[in-house]
Parts: C-alpha cells; structure tokens; sequence
C-alpha cells in the first residue's frame, strides 16, 4: 500500500514539481564560468584595450539566466513550500526576486563598461571605467553573498521541518548560509578581501547545498511521506477556519 502511494506521489503534480524546481537549481550555476570570463572587463585598461567583447557578453547571458532561474526556484516551490509555513516561502521568493534584481544590476554594469569600450571615447573614460567595476564588485557582494545567505537559511529551514528531502542536507544550508553570512560582514567591514581564498571559501556549503539540492529534486522528487503529511497539516488548518 505504501510503494502504491509513493508510486501515485512520484506521478503527481509534486513529482513535476520537484522536476522543474531541481533543473531550475542546476541552472543556477551556469554563470560559474563569468569570475573568469569578466576578469578583463575589471581589468586595468580594458576600456581602452583591442580585442573582441563576447566573453562580457556571454557572461552576463548566463548571469541573466542565473536570475530568472534564482526566481523561478523560489516560485516554483512556494505551493509545496507554503503549507509548511506560508510567511517563510513568501519571504523566500521576496529574497529570490532581491538577489535576482542585484545579478542583473550588475550584469548591467558590465554592458555598460563594454558599451564604454566600443565607444571609443578616449582616455578619459578610464576613470568611469575604473568605478564602475569597482560598483559591479560590491553588486557581486549583494547578489552572491549577502541575499544568497537569506535565501538558503529560508529555504533550509523549511525543508528540514518539512522533511521533504533529508535533513541532512537541509542542514548543509542551515549551517552553510551562516558562514557566507559571516564572510559578506567580514569582506564589508574590511576584516578580509573580497577576493581572499577565505572568502571564496565560504561559499562552498551553500554552492554544495544548492547543487545537490537540485540533483536530488531531479532524480529523487520529495519524500512521499512529507507530502502526504503536507496535505494532512492543510486539511486540518482549513477545517479549523
């Protein structure tokens, strides 16, 4: 009877649920390969330089994806994630949206220091060139350290008290956004660089999270048992009102 019922769950709209929620968070890390397709963008005299844009290009096409998939995430599983706690999955895709608005302000201030370049406006640029990708460094502490430390908390802790996945790995997210929590105030307050070893190590536990988050949604779905608990907490929540 158990097996019979899981079997239902799996083919349920839960099951395309998790489905579409898992692809979502594999595509999140597309735009892995922009830290180094904009490392010339930051460069020096980079708006003054020769040479094709289409490295700043395609990373900010990825980073755009990021963001739309970063939403997508969140509104794909705020009904399964709202009978859990409603306030809780709103807050997450109101985080999603924030950290998706930060990505794609930056990826717009990486177009604006290519369409400075094509300009060719001369020397006096440099300086316009030179802020603006000191402005698109501290955007990049927003969009991928400060908001993605929210979301993952938000998201961690609805799923460990939900059990739709192992809380083993809800806890790789509850203890994982803390950590980049502390490196974004370290990195602002000046205790640390942005570009230290240690701060691009803080991001390891949410990346870890994050990844095998949408791998296991894929191949996995939720737990059957989860969801059938879910339903019951919603049934007994409407014949209270």
């Amino acid at each position: 009877m158990a097996t019979e019922h899981g079997t239902v769950l799996a083919r349920s709209p839960y099951r395309r649920t998790s489905l579409i929620a898992g692809i979502l968070y594999v595509l999140t890390f597309v735009s892995i390969p922009s830290l180094v397709l904009y490392g010339p963008v930051k460069g020096a005299d980079y708006v003054l330089g020769p040479g094709p844009d289409t490295g700043a290009v395609l990373g900010g096409l990825s980073e755009i994806i990021v963001a739309l998939a970063g939403i997508g995430t969140a509104v794909v599983l705020f009904p399964v994630l709202k009978k859990q706690n409603e306030a809780a999955a709103l807050g997450l895709v109101a985080a999603r949206i924030l950290e998706s608005s930060a990505i794609l302000l930056g990826v717009a201030v990486i177009l604006t220091i290519v369409a400075l370049r094509q300009g060719g406006t001369g020397t006096d640029v440099l300086v316009t060139g030179h802020t603006l990708a000191y402005l698109y460094d501290r955007i990049f502490l927003l969009s991928q350290s400060f908001m993605p430390a929210v979301c993952d908390l938000l998201l961690g802790i609805l799923l460990f008290q939900s059990r739709l996945v192992p809380r083993a790995l809800s806890l790789i997210g509850i203890v994982g956004a803390p950590v980049l929590l502390a490196s974004y105030l370290a990195v602002f307050t000046g205790l640390i660089g942005q570009h230290d070893a240690l701060a691009g190590a803080s991001a390891l536990l949410v990346a870890v999270f994050e990844f095998s988050l949408g791998i296991w949604l894929i191949v996995r779905g939720f737990s059957p048992q989860a969801i059938v608990a879910l339903e019951k907490r919603t049934l007994s929540s409407a014949a209270l009102r």
